[in-house]
């Protein structure tokens, strides 16, 4: 295979990292500044589902990594992700969802949704780290076995920093342009730069209401 593919590619059920993650109960520091967040984000043990109707995003690099972090036991914990950073996104239709265990009251979800007012919500220099992902994507100018932690020339971009990226991946791709849409996701952290999010709604749900089911 090359390790170059050029043009328009679309692939179903890609394993890519798409839509940025706010979690109510992660650790999360957050700065606000005209309507948008400067956020750091994530979950110590438990992953987060993400849905989005439409993901159009500019400058995708991304590679595989570990990240690192507590777990509910409060011991070292690593869970391998797909780091991928977009130099700006544009998100329709967002939903971000938490289920947390509460004792004497049960499972509590955390169901976050912006985007769905004919205006997206916007992220500019986000970096995520996602173990699963099902979407329909389409490519341009796509880049394949590029290294990463190179020189930052045409061919060797250099890796982007995140809090929970660990250095070191040799291989990587990037595209101009990604557009997903269908996106189903499972995130462990986000970090943005600024995360824009127009008509916020944060609900707190009994029972199990995550933004979508499984499949079987």
């Amino acid at each position: 295979m090359s390790s170059q593919v050029r043009g328009g590619t679309r692939w179903k059920r890609f394993a890519l990292v798409m839509v940025p993650s706010i979690a109510a109960t992660a650790a999360v520091g957050v700065g606000l500044a005209q309507g948008a967040l400067a956020a750091s984000f994530s979950v110590s043990g438990q992953d987060f589902k993400v849905s989005a109707d439409k993901l159009d995003g500019d400058d995708l690099l991304q590679y595989g990594s570990v990240a690192k972090g507590k777990g509910l036991d409060g011991k070292d914990a690593a869970h391998p992700v797909t780091i991928s950073g977009f130099r700006h996104a544009e998100i329709t239709n967002m939903c971000q969802s938490l289920v947390t265990p509460i004792p004497g009251l049960g499972n509590i979800t955390m169901q976050l949704r912006t985007g769905n007012k004919g205006k997206p919500a916007v992220a500019d220099n986000i970096y995520l780290d996602v173990a699963e992902l099902d979407t329909d994507a389409t490519f341009s100018d796509l880049d394949i076995g590029v290294a990463v932690g190179a020189a930052a020339d045409d061919k060797h971009p250099t890796a982007p920093q995140a809090g929970t990226v660990a250095s070191g991946a040799l291989f990587s791709q990037r595209a101009k342009k990604a557009v997903l849409t269908n996106v189903r996701q499972k995130a462990w952290a986000t970090t943005a730069g600024t995360f824009t999010l127009p008509d916020l709604k944060l609900r707190l749900l009994s029972g199990d209401q995550p933004c979508y089911q499984d499949e079987k």
